[in-house]
């Protein structure tokens, strides 16, 4: 494993970071634009990993900057959310703080050079959290289809599934400390 390389894996995580801003700009005026943005670079979360496995581009920078890119963009968008008044706060911050523990516990394991992988709790809470955010920003604006209520649901199943897989990862940690 390599520090740093610039290699497509990369380059993807990388480009989730850089899209936060446009993503910010636009979707408060341009709810679908937004989606669109926000969903291709949520794409790009399952495309890094995949590619860095498959062409044995496993870097350390990419094992940390990774799930640290990932939760700059679910937080933007959680709090984008928030201040354009389609989520609570309270729900955002349950994710949010769930996030930072996840992601500090991660990196000090890796500190010790042990490496926690991803859950499937944590999967999970990935797809309902990005489905969930998905349809809080269309709310209204994708044919006059009412997204709000799945939206707010499939939050309250990211909520639930950050906090069951937030235990899974403390004890998994410990275990592994």
């Amino acid at each position: 494993m390599t520090t740093l390389r610039l290699n497509v894996p990369t380059i993807l995580t990388l480009s989730r970071i850089l899209v936060i801003p446009v993503f910010i700009y636009i979707t408060p005026t341009h709810q679908v634009w937004g989606a669109v943005v926000f969903g291709l670079a949520s794409i790009t979360d399952f495309l890094d990993g995949y590619l860095a496995r498959r062409s044995g581009q496993i870097t350390q920078f990419g094992i940390i900057m990774d799930p640290i890119a990932d939760k700059f963009l679910v937080i933007s968008a959680l709090i984008l959310l928030v201040d354009i008044g389609n989520l609570s706060m309270w729900l955002a911050i349950i994710i949010i703080v769930r996030e930072f523990l996840v992601t500090t516990l991660r990196v000090v394991a890796l500190t010790k050079d042990i490496v926690i992988a991803a859950e499937l709790g944590g999967k999970l809470k990935t797809g309902a959290q990005i489905a969930g955010i998905l349809c809080l920003i269309l709310e209204n604006s994708l044919f006059g289809i009412n997204l709000y209520g799945v939206g707010l649901a499939m939050i309250w199943i990211a909520v639930v599934l950050a906090v069951v897989s937030a235990v899974q990862y403390t004890v998994g940690f410990w275990k592994k400390i």
